[in-house]
């Protein structure tokens, strides 16, 4: 619950503090008095996003700061589970500095605002007159009646399949849109697939191909010049051969004449057998070199073809022609194996939604269970505050479509006259009566859910009275298990409070400033007789508003 709150530089408030205690607490004060700026700094704390406008002096920051005792309420698991340091006594701190930009703390840790906003939604219900207005919203219709017919754990099964499903589907849209793009370029794909294949592409090496190209192009000039290189080699007269042969043996006689000379001979001897093993190699070169017409074509056609798919895709060799070949090869693969994978995804998604339906039957069933249950209670409740006639049609069915809290389609319709007929609750309900069907709901939440603390706000608009009266002992009751505070401007429930606060202007140094003051005994009786009878208390509201207080 609220235990402490402090505000600081915001709006009309220079400087407040405060102390809640459990039970019922009233907040009261004139129209205009600042009500609103104190559920302002309460809606900073819980998240909201802040401005600068919301600065009473824009040279300091504004710092609002909030006690909560939470030790009651099993939240140690949602702390774990935000990465939230744990107390007992959680405060809570929101900064706005004169530049504009807000920090958030939770027990002096940093936090960010959408971490704020879900402790928040733990911490406190701030029940607006605008959420009244939400009692006509089908989702919240299904809140309130999940709530009582306890399926949390049914519909959070069923989202998280769900989101498996709409996954699973985005998946088979965007496989079919593959399909359909790699249907158009199927065929294309083939032909340039098989082109490649057909150049046969796989361990061959260009520079080894080209050389023998240029072999057999060069054939004649090849087999002329080895035949040149044979005869200056083997000519009788000025054959190289038959010249050095002479030389080695005159070579050999200057080695037999004098030994320096052993060396030269050998050198000379050396030589002749080396240019004596070139000449038949040049003997056997002239025997292989011959021209194949057919080969030559061969090798040249290939080589061409090789040229052409280079030029087509834009590539320099051979290895990236083999790698579009292998990408080519695995879109045909894909393409021809797409069929049997869309299959695999429709499978899938039929069981997914057989899944889905099983949870949905589940939740409809506990649906229909809970919903007398609400019925029962609301237009009991309802009879007490006035409403003796209100009648509650409220009917699910199973439709075709997967929603996010499960298949069920609903009707939530109402009554408030005897004999009337049923229509929605935002045209049969008047604004009263739609501010009581939502205290009555709340009412019966309160019994299910472990809220630590709710705040209305004029959630008697529309109603006086007896009524009001009835609605304050409905609070009473509530805030017995929780803290409960109502801002009001009725007495009825201003006098049901255990503690009750003022918020009121006042003008200091020709300066307007919010003020908030917990009122005692004697301040209390007076605060109601001015709601009784206006500014001037008369002596008849003095008595009305001690015997509200003392009833």
């Amino acid at each position: 619950m609220l235990t402490q709150l402090s505000i600081k530089n915001f709006a009309l408030i220079d400087s407040l503090q405060v102390e809640f205690d459990k039970g019922l607490t009233i907040i009261t004060g004139e129209t205009g008095a600042g009500k609103s700026i104190l559920l302002g700094g309460l809606a900073l704390i819980l998240g909201k996003r802040a401005d600068l406008s919301s600065l009473k002096d824009k040279s300091r920051k504004c710092v609002i700061e909030a006690e909560f005792s939470i030790k009651k309420y099993k939240l140690k698991n949602f702390f774990a589970a935000k990465d939230l340091d744990y107390d007992h006594d959680t405060i809570v701190r929101r900064e706005i500095l004169p530049s504009g930009k807000s920090r958030a703390f939770v027990n002096d840790v940093p936090v960010r605002l959408d971490v704020l906003n879900a402790l928040g939604d733990q911490l406190i219900d701030i029940h607006s007159q605008h959420q009244t207005l939400q009692l006509t919203d089908n989702q919240f219709q299904f809140q309130v009646i999940d709530i009582l017919a306890n399926v949390s754990e049914e519909v959070n099964s069923f989202r998280e399949v769900l989101k498996n499903y709409q996954f699973t589907q985005k998946e088979l849209r965007n496989i079919r849109e593959e399909q359909a793009a790699l249907e158009k370029e199927h065929d294309y794909n083939m032909f340039l697939l098989k082109e490649l294949e057909e150049a046969k592409l796989e361990g061959l090496i260009l520079a080894d191909l080209e050389a023998q190209y240029e072999r057999l192009n060069n054939a004649e000039d090849i087999k002329t010049n080895l035949s040149t290189s044979e005869q200056i080699l083997s000519d009788e007269q000025v054959g190289v051969l038959n010249l050095l042969s002479e030389l080695q043996v005159a070579s050999g006689k200057l080695s037999e004449i004098a030994p320096e000379f052993q060396q030269l001979a050998e050198r000379i001897k050396s030589s002749y057998i080396e240019l004596d093993d070139i000449y038949n190699e040049i003997i056997n070169l002239q025997g292989e070199v011959s021209f194949d017409p057919a080969l030559f074509e061969e090798i040249s056609g290939k080589l061409q073809k090789i040229f052409d798919l280079q030029k087509k895709h834009n590539v320099l060799t051979v290895e990236e022609l083999l790698s579009i070949q292998t990408e080519l090869s695995e879109k045909a693969s894909v393409s021809e194996n797409i069929d049997a994978v869309i299959q695999g995804k429709e499978k899938e998604l039929q069981e997914l939604s057989k899944e889905l339906q099983q949870i949905a039957k589940i939740i409809h069933k506990k649906r229909s269970q809970g919903i007398p249950t609400l019925v029962q209670q609301l237009e009991n409740m309802l009879a007490m505050l006035g409403m003796p006639n209100a009648r509650f049609e409220i009917k699910v069915h199973i439709g075709n479509q997967f929603h996010a809290n499960g298949m069920d389609d609903l009707q939530f319709l109402f009554s408030a006259n005897k004999g009337g007929s049923f229509n929605e609750l935002k045209k049969a309900a008047s604004g009263g009566e739609l501010s009581r069907v939502m205290l009555c709901i709340k009412a019966i939440l309160s019994k299910y859910m472990q809220l630590p603390t709710i705040m209305f706000d004029e959630i008697d608009t529309g109603v006086s009275g007896e009524v009001a009266n009835k609605m304050a002992k409905i609070m009473q009751q509530m805030s017995k298990s929780m803290q409960v505070f109502s801002i009001t401007h009725l007495p009825q429930i201003a006098a049901k409070g255990k503690q009750h606060f003022k918020v009121y202007k006042q003008d200091v140094n020709e300066v307007t400033t919010t003020q908030l003051k917990q009122l005692h005994a004697e301040e209390r009786v007076q605060e109601i007789a001015q709601m009784l009878s206006g500014a001037k208390i008369s002596d008849s509201a003095l008595a009305n508003a001690k015997e509200l207080l003392q009833s």
